[in-house]
């Protein structure tokens, strides 16, 4: 546990905050920067001490229970939840369920990006955004058979031959395994595992193999219906705060592949 660290932290983001940030009226006369202590620990359902002691570095290790107070009251980001969680020396706990909705930052880049297909997709394989070009690429029925795992295992929606689609199985049930771990109470999640267990013997088969893999790079060959054999690169990005992925489809520049999607993208684009 760091305690100087995490005193520090506390202290920091206490100081940050405004009474208005949690309902209080402002006060032209407060002395005190940010928030008091015992504004916190009430927020926090602590005691004062308790929270004091923490803050200057003389706590004992707090539960779980109690971090996740103090990230309540503090207002934190699921990135500073889980950074308070390291600080204190534990794991943080797993959400309720997997984050499926995306950031209007990342929405925007996919905007931003003529020339490479972008998707997003959530722990859960969801497509929770992508650009027109990827729905040249993918289908057009994106939006409505947009779990990748759904349209791997079970053919919901268009499935375009790949020369990784068994690569990509591996690569799908190492993702969903994970997500199982960390969003236990996630209903919906629930009953896609429940789906693809019930519908897929292939699915059974590598799930009891427990796969392991790592988003990177990976270069693969599409038969698209109407631009023919595309050999692409994927890339993956990932939102750490919100378990998500972005994933990149180019063409290696000059290619006959790289043209075709550029053809493709203008018709996106009209």
């Amino acid at each position: 546990m760091a305690r100087h660290e995490l005193a520090r932290f506390l202290r920091d983001r206490r100081e940050g905050l405004r009474p208005q940030d949690i309902g209080l009226p402002a006060d032209p006369h407060r002395r005190t920067p940010g928030l008091r202590r015992e504004e916190v620990a009430e927020l926090a359902h602590m005691s004062v001490d308790y929270y004091t002691r923490l803050e200057q570095a003389r706590g004992p290790r707090p539960s779980p229970r109690i971090l996740d107070g103090l990230a309540g009251a503090l207002r934190l980001a699921p990135a500073e939840r889980s950074h308070l969680f390291r600080l204190a020396g534990t794991s943080a706990p797993p959400g309720v369920r997997a984050v499926r909705r995306v950031r209007p930052h990342i929405a925007q880049m996919l905007r931003r990006l003529p020339d490479t297909g972008a998707i997003v997709t959530d722990a859960a394989y969801d497509v929770v955004a992508w650009n027109p070009l990827a729905q040249a690429l993918l289908g057009d029925d994106l939006g409505r058979h947009g779990n990748l795992a759904r349209r791997r295992f079970l053919a919901r929606g268009h499935v375009y031959e790949s020369s990784s689609a068994e690569e990509f199985g591996h690569i799908v049930v190492a993702r969903l395994r994970r997500a199982a771990d960390r969003y236990p109470h996630d209903t919906a999640l629930t009953a896609l595992l429940g789906d693809l267990h019930t519908g897929s013997e292939e699915f059974r088969q590598i799930w009891d193999e427990r796969p392991v893999h790592a988003p990177g790079h990976r270069t693969k060959t599409i038969d698209h219906p109407t631009a023919g054999a595309l050999q692409v690169n994927c890339d993956v990005l990932l939102v750490p705060e919100d378990d998500q992925e972005v994933v990149l489809i180019t063409a290696d520049p000059g290619s006959p592949s790289a043209r075709t999607i550029r053809r493709l993208a203008g018709a996106a684009a009209s």
